[in-house]
């Protein structure tokens, strides 16, 4: 007897998807043969997870095994036509996901426009219809339709509670299919096109015979006008005429022109235009590089023949970003994409203006100041490979744009820890990421700094990657000389005004007097870092937080600059109700006053995060520094990120020693680069420039590595402090951060996390430790270092780690303990 073999009917279809959640592995969804034909990687579809939430995924794969641990559910919907992810994309993002040991779908959360990413919050709006027959729609229908009439939206969560039903995608695709209302995610996704209304004359009026019949007829002298003014722009423009133009134009209003297309004179219609375009100047500069600069060029394009990765250490003001444009202008020529990172969104203003004079309306934009819909415009045209976007300048944020023939990566100020995302997930370095996805496309990086990070430069000397320095300025500009201050000498002298030496003082007058501008550097916000009672010493503290609240003389009140907790000044010590209570320390704010008071009829201004919290906050200030409407200009690390004003003569550190004695082992390093980025400002464009750094010590050997523009001496320095005590780039290191708001829960957690890595991995496991500010939002925190050798395998170690911690949380007490991996940590 043969036995029979059972073959099934049909072969089910499914999909795995990355969930925007942090999960750190995908997920099998069923879909139809129709369905697993037309879905390809890299395209949104919209699924069920958990008992009622519905998410956006993304489709990785398409396959035909099923899931061994759960049934799968089927999908809800495609969403798109084609896909707005790439191959290369995913791989990049399943980089970060194993490399910075996070979740794939924080990646995922973190590298689409948060608009792309709808959630069960989807919006359900109903479509206007002539006659619906009741009779025709069932009880819960009917209900959906009901409740539209009586509000203008519901909510998914909304319309679950009206039907009293978990699984309402099938009805509301039933009441779309008879079109009586739209999703959300159906309509635009939260993105609108930016529409803009023109205006034309109708058919029988472009005749002369018309035209003079026509303004015959019009009594209205302003309508005349209107007209008269629609045809000069017609003759001396070719391209269609607005309504914003025609108006700005004849100096009239929207009712004049209300009232011609009431008469069926002119009609509008709207056009589509892009919220990132740019207007090109059709007299482009033309680039002009100096003997140095083309050296230095020549240099690069050397190194590129062997290497992937170059270094150009080039001093304050030596012309980097022309060297940058003009390997942006090869790479253009060739039809490849460019990526250039920048570490803070202030530079993109200065930088974008500069290569929009080269490169026109080539160039696009991306960061978080954008709002949705221009994110998302960015987002498409670098999708499609379009012109408007060949060049894209963004912040870290710019490194998930959907490339598909990169060339080339600039990576400026390459230093900069702002290049790390701290929180939330996915915790990962720009500059490195930026590497890993240039060789993804094989395309080359060009890192440049005045001051590079140690790592970097430990790599170039290395050869791991090419090496090119540029020692001069652009235009043979002498570099600024510096002048130390000890603040010891100056107040035993009583040679002090406020926060201002006698010397610092005479420098800034005679800039004002030679109509120079003037920055002078604080890094701390606010008025003053705290309020002291004189008669007990109380110090008011932040509630949430251990650190003391910040005193902003502005909005007058005390605010923690962690959770945002705030109140008002108080009028009396909290402790002992004493009234004599005096601030501490100054910060940004304090320094402004200070120079209102010393020099009243000049034009102060600060930037800091207080001031540039606006989407154009950063904007606004620059323009006006840069053009001349500020004379002394007051911020924090922001003024050290490669602004570039060509009549600052004069820079001032008003305390450099709050920058030294940070507990860090890089405390020295960043103490360098600030300073040396901050006296950079000074003495650009032909102008001799000077720079007083006010300090405590001045023999202090970074102080006098920046006074002597020193780096070679700092590095040597540094790189035999970091073999000697295992730190970068002798080691990898790797911090894990518990939080909780019991603090013995988090003492008890982060012991037996320590003692279990302690004995599971043969190297240096440091903690576990309260950090410097051991309560943050109610949390308790303990922090425990992994330094991984140079001889140690990274994967091997990190799998280890994983797996302590996955044991971790399966111990039922230590489960509500939040833990943070971060690697490479700054």
């Amino acid at each position: 007897m043969i036995k029979s073999q059972f073959i099934p009917l049909f072969m089910p279809y499914f999909v795995e998807v990355i969930l925007p959640l942090a999960l750190n592995k995908t997920f099998t969804y069923q879909v139809s043969e129709a369905e697993f034909n037309f879905i390809q990687v890299g395209m949104r579809v919209t699924v069920p997870f958990g008992k009622s939430k519905i998410f956006t995924a993304l489709a990785i794969e398409t396959h035909q095994n099923p899931p061994t641990l759960y049934e799968a559910k089927e999908i809800f919907q495609i969403i798109d036509d084609k896909p707005i992810v790439n191959e290369i994309q995913i791989k990049h993002w399943q980089w970060i996901s194993s490399y910075y040991m996070c979740a794939i779908g924080d990646v995922f959360r973190a590298a689409l426009p948060s608009s792309l990413l709808l959630e069960s919050e989807t919006i359900i709006t109903a479509l206007p219809a002539d006659f619906i027959d009741d009779a025709t729609l069932t009880d819960d229908e009917f209900l959906i339709r009901e409740a539209l009439q009586q509000q203008s939206s519901l909510k998914v969560k909304e319309v679950m509670d009206i039907v009293n039903r978990k699984n309402i995608f099938p009805l509301l695709q039933k009441l779309m299919d008879k079109k009586l209302i739209r999703l959300q995610e159906e309509i635009q996704e939260n993105y609108k096109p930016k529409l803009v209304r023109y205006v034309r004359l109708f058919p029988q009026f472009t005749t002369n015979e018309g035209l003079t019949l026509l303004l015959d007829s019009i009594k209205s002298e302003k309508q005349k006008s209107l007209l008269l003014g629609y045809f000069q722009l017609q003759a001396t423009t070719k391209n269609p005429i607005s309504v914003k133009a025609l108006l700005e134009f004849t100096n009239l209003t929207s009712a004049i022109v209300k009232a011609l297309i009431d008469k069926e004179i002119i009609e509008e219609y709207h056009l589509i235009q892009d919220r990132t375009d740019y207007i090109a100047d059709d007299n482009s500069i033309e680039l002009k590089l100096s003997s140095a600069q083309q050296n230095a060029l020549d240099e690069i394009k050397k190194q590129f023949q062997e290497k992937e990765i170059c270094l150009l250490h080039g001093v304050t003001s030596s012309g980097k970003t022309e060297i940058y444009s003009q390997l942006i202008r090869e790479n253009m020529q060739t039809g490849k994409q460019i990526l250039f990172l920048l570490p803070e969104i202030a530079l993109t203003t200065q930088l974008l203006s500069r290569l929009r004079k080269f490169f026109g309306n080539k160039v696009a934009v991306f960061h978080s100041k954008y709002n949705a819909n221009e994110r998302i415009e960015v987002w498409n045209q670098v999708l499609e490979n379009s012109p408007k976007a060949q060049v894209v300048i963004g912040a870290r944020s710019a490194l998930f744009l959907p490339f598909s023939n990169l060339g080339l990566v600039i990576v400026d100020e390459e230093h900069e820890p702002n290049f790390k995302q701290t929180d939330p997930a996915p915790r990962y370095h720009a500059r490195d990421a930026a590497t890993v996805l240039a060789s993804f496309h094989q395309a080359k990086v060009l890192m440049g700094s005045a001051t590079p990070s140690i790592e970097t430069y430990f790599n170039a000397l290395n050869h791991k990657y090419g090496l090119v320095e540029l020692t001069e300025r652009f235009g043979a500009i002498p570099m600024p000389e510096i002048v130390l201050v000890d603040l010891k000498d100056k107040y035993f002298r009583k040679r002090m005004n406020g926060h201002f030496s006698d010397t610092l003082l005479e420098e800034i007058t005679n800039a004002l007097a030679l109509e120079e501008q003037v920055i002078l550097f604080q890094n701390r916000r606010g008025f003053s870092p705290l309020l002291e009672c004189m008669s007990c010493g109380h110090v008011p503290q932040c509630p949430n937080c251990d650190v003391s609240l910040t005193y902003h003389k502005f909005k007058n009140q005390l605010r923690c600059h962690y959770c945002g907790y705030a109140i008002a000044k108080p009028t009396n010590c909290h402790q002992c109700s004493s009234v004599e209570l005096i601030t501490k320390g100054f910060g940004t704010e304090q320094i402004e006053l200070e120079l209102a008071s010393i020099f009243p009829n000049k034009r102060i201004q600060r930037m800091d995060q207080d001031t540039t919290r606006g989407k154009f906050g950063y904007e606004r200030i620059i323009d006006r520094f840069q053009n001349r409407e500020v004379d002394i200009l007051v911020g924090t690390q922001m003024l050290a990120k490669g602004l570039d004003f060509d009549n600052v003569s004069l820079v001032g550190i008003l305390n450099a020693d709050n920058m030294l004695f940070f507990p860090d082992f890089r405390a020295f390093e960043r103490s360098f680069q600030m300073m040396t980025q901050v006296s950079g400002r000074a003495g650009r464009a032909n102008k001799a420039g000077k720079v007083i750094i006010q300090t405590y010590n001045p023999n202090h050997n970074t102080i006098q590595q920046v006074t002597n523009n020193n780096y070679k001496g700092m590095y040597k320095e540094q790189i035999n402090e970091r073999q000697l005590f295992v730190y970068p780039p002798y080691a990898k290191l790797i911090k894990i951060t518990l939080k909780h708001k019991d603090f013995e829960k988090v003492k008890e957690s982060s012991q037996w996390l320590y003692q279990v890595l302690h004995q599971s991995l043969k190297m240096p496991v440091l903690g576990p430790e309260e950090p410097v500010i051991s309560k943050i939002r109610n949390e308790y925190i303990r922090t425990i270092l992994i330094k991984i050798p140079e001889n140690n395998s990274i994967q091997a170690t990190k799998k280890t780690i994983q797996k302590i911690l996955n044991s971790f949380e399966v111990i039922s007490q230590y489960r509500a303990v939040k833990v943070i991996i971060n690697v490479d940590t700054l």
